[in-house]
């Protein structure tokens, strides 16, 4: 199938446009996003051994289509197999059913397939129901529960 768009790393040029990808899909609320703060957190990620910030770009080179972020993470348990982790995903509304964010799930999962992980796992919020549609569709099971607390920070 051709497609219009090409899936690769995120470098700190795609940081406005990962930005805006997440306020137009929900996943941030919008002008909640501070440049040097996105460029500080990205720096920090690449820095991470497994952490990699995919997009997919619009093959001539424009805009920014969809995005997620995968981690690798080693593990004691399973025989020390590591698992891998998905989160922020985020397809721009105007690119939602063509098929762009089964692309980039599918180049997790080889990433993840690549690295030996045992499981790629991801949440998504229990109002999402088309996302868990989606997933599901793509292959994923409703495993278990997920737990959320809000964590402070420390009073000092």
């Amino acid at each position: 199938m051709d497609t219009d768009w090409l899936i690769r790393d995120a470098d700190a040029r795609d940081l406005a446009g990962i930005a805006l990808l997440y306020e137009t899909s929900g996943v941030d609320a919008p002008g909640t996003s501070d440049p040097h703060t996105l460029r500080a957190h990205f720096a920090r990620l690449q820095s991470l051994p497994g952490a990699r910030v995919l997009v997919a770009a619009a093959a001539d080179g424009g805009a920014l289509l969809g995005t997620l972020t995968l981690f690798v993470l080693p593990l004691l348990a399973h025989g020390g197999t590591p698992g891998a982790l998905v989160e922020d995903v985020a397809v721009h509304p105007n690119a939602q059913g063509r098929g762009l964010g089964r692309a980039l799930m599918a180049h997790a999962l080889r990433i993840a397939g690549q690295a030996g992980c045992y499981k790629l796992a991801l949440s998504s919020n229990a109002k999402r129901a088309d996302a868990h549609a989606f997933y599901e569709r793509l292959g994923f099971k409703r495993h278990g529960y997920s737990f959320v607390v809000d964590v402070q920070p420390p009073v000092e």
